[in-house]
This record gives structure tokens, sequence and C-alpha cells, in this order.
């Protein structure tokens, strides 16, 4: 009896233990390769490599392991027990899963090579005018890049049928896409512009990735630029979605665009007769006593005369917008509590004099001003 089962099912076990063999041996295999990549970046004594890494694990493990999984069921494939006619079925099944394999595959690879490329430019540092330069074009070639794998993943899937009616079918949709391009082209326009602005940001460079900018009245920064939109960290963390056509065709600024660093006004409004060069020292003291000043630009000078205040600008400059900012404030703050602590008669006053009536004797108006405590003495 047991001979008899075993010769029926002989050529299915064979090939299920061929299967369970190539399973276990492309996982093995996949396991130990990776395991060792993991131990050297574990092992690496660069801070960037450490840091960044070069992203094997995350974005080809998946893909590699589909890869050596499809290889050796190819390979155990002809000892399967089915008929003839339906090897063929199985083999065009596996050859279009290999060919996505791949093309998942090369989707990572592009982002090791990011990786890899962009360990060199730090994007974090104080002077990051060239990493956000590299950073911002290939992100946008990234794109682009995958963009042109998927295309290429598609036409690999249909070369895997060798069907002459097919290609004479692609053949024919090609050309109907030629002519369906146009009206597409006409209908959006906006997605056409955006594409072409993105090409344009990428050659010429008016964004940058972590640029400071301002954009309909929002304070930024650049955190995102797609092949479609870019995408504006708000200061206090909401997120302006802007088409890419918006940089190219608007006035925008631009904080960064040569250097992160900038000038920055804190203005004071005090009364006419408050000595200026004691507040011009202070403004040196409160500037050498703060790190987030660069030691470059810190001066005071009466910028305009109003009505009732004398304006006061305190210029200071800083390495980036952020310290600016803060430094400004610091600048307020300290500055007004020196005015209160040693001029606090020069704070800003309303001043008015009262004028004797032309009909009234000198006697009878200053009479009239006199207070109940001078007539009483």
């Amino acid at each position: 009896m047991f001979t008899k089962i075993l010769h029926v099912w002989h050529g299915w076990f064979f090939a299920l233990f061929l299967f369970c063999a190539a399973l276990v041996f492309s996982n093995l295999f996949h396991w130990v390769l990776f395991r060792v990549l993991r131990r050297k970046q574990a092992e690496s004594t660069s801070p960037a490599t450490k840091g960044l890494g070069l992203g094997l694990q995350r974005y080809l493990a998946r893909p590699a392991r589909a890869i050596f999984v499809l290889t050796c069921f190819f390979l155990a494939e002809p000892f399967l027990p089915i008929p003839a006619r339906y090897h063929d079925d199985v083999r065009q099944v596996m050859a279009i899963l290999f060919v996505l394999s791949l093309g998942w595959f090369a989707t990572g690879f592009v982002y090791v090579v990011q990786n890899i490329f962009l360990r060199r430019y730090d994007i974090t540092s104080t002077d990051n005018i060239q990493a956000r330069r590299i950073h911002t074009q290939f992100g946008l070639f990234r794109r682009f890049l995958i963009s042109l794998i998927v295309v290429v993943t598609v036409a690999g899937c249909l070369w895997t049928f060798h069907d002459d009616r097919l290609w004479k079918a692609g053949t024919g949709l090609l050309a109907s896409a030629g002519i369906a391009s146009l009206v597409l082209a006409t209908a959006a326009k906006s997605t056409a512009s955006n594409f072409l602005a993105g090409v344009q940001i990428a050659l010429t460079e008016p964004i940058r990735i972590d640029d400071v900018v301002i954009v309909q009245g929002e304070w930024g920064r650049i955190e995102e630029i797609t092949s479609a939109y870019v995408v504006v960290k708000i200061w206090d963390l909401r997120r302006l979605i802007v088409p890419l056509s918006y940089f190219i065709e608007n006035s925008f600024q631009n904080w960064t665009r040569q250097s992160s660093d900038i000038l920055g006004t804190a203005f004071l409004y005090v009364d006419y007769t408050i000595p200026v060069e004691p507040l011009r020292q202070k403004l040196r003291e409160i500037c050498q006593a703060s790190p987030l000043w660069d030691g470059k630009v810190c001066g005071l000078q009466v910028t305009d005369i109003k009505e009732h205040t004398m304006e006061l600008r305190c210029l200071v400059s800083n390495r980036n917008a952020g310290d600016n900012f803060d430094l400004r404030c610091i600048v307020r703050e300290k500055m007004m509590e020196f005015i209160r602590e040693n001029y606090p008669q020069h704070f800003p006053r309303t001043r008015f004099a009262s004028l004797p009536d032309a009909g009234r004797s000198q006697g009878e108006t200053a009479e009239k001003f006199t207070t109940p405590i001078q007539k009483a003495s």
C-alpha cells in the first residue's frame, strides 16, 4: 500500500521538495548576505556611514529576496509533474514576477545610490549651500529615474509574452498615445507646466531643500520638492503646498539663496531726550554675551524722528534666520529692561501746553492755572 502511494505521489513529492529547498536556500542566502552587511555597517567608524547608512537593508532586502526565490523556482520549475502545455503558462507568470522584482530592485538601487552619493553633503551643517543644491537636484532626478524604471519595467513585462499580435497592438497603442498626448497636453496644461518647472528648478535653482522662503506672506523652509508641488514647512508646523510652476511664474523671497547669513532689526521707540551712546554700548554688550551673534554686525542708529517718539534701530547679524529671530527678541527684552532701570523718565511722552486767552489778563490766567496747594501757601 505504501509503495503504491509513493509511486503515485513520487513526482509531486520531488517537485515539492525542490520548491521547499529553493525557498529555504534563497532565504538562507538572503539572511546571511544582509546579516553581514548590517554588521559591516554597525562596525563602521565613519560618522556619515553610521548616521546615514547605505540603505541596503531598507531598500534592497525585500526585492533581493524576491529575486532569489524566483530564481530558485525557475530552476525547480522543469521538475513540476504537470502537463507540458502548462509549463509555458507557469514560466510566463514567473517571468512577469521576475521582471517586476527587477524593477523593484532597480528602484531600491536608485535610493541606495542616493544615500551613498549624499553622504558627503551634510544638510544640517552651518554652511550647507552646496549640500542643499545637491540634495535638491538629486531628489528631482531620482523621481525622473524612477519614472523611467517604471516604463522600462512595464515594457519588460510585455517583452516576456513574445506574441506578434501583442506587439502590433502595442504599436497601435503607442501611435494612438502620440495623438492622445497632444489632447492631454492641452487639457492638462498645469501638469505639463509643473513638470517643465521641475526641470527648470533643478537646473536654475531658484529654491533648494531647506531654503528659508517667504511665500504668500508665510515664513517657512522648503521641506520637500516633488515632481508636481513644493512643500513649505511653516514656522508653526503647518505645511503650505505650492505648485512647482508658482516658483517660476511668481516672485517670492529666498533668504538663503547665496548664504544663510542674515541681518535683522529690532526697533525701539523712546523720548527725544534719551542719550543714545549708552544704549549703543549696551547693545554691544548684549550681542557679545549671546552665542547667537556671529560677531559681524552690531549697531544702533537713530533712523527716524516721529511726531511723539524717536526711532532707534538695533541692527544685528546671525548665521541663519532662526538665530536672528531669537537674538532680536533678546535685544528687545534686554534693551527695554536697561531703559526701564536707568532712564525711566525717557520713555515716550505726550507733551501739551496751555496758552493764555487773549481777552484775559495775565493775573487772571495765572490764578486760573494755580493749584489749590499753591493758593493755600
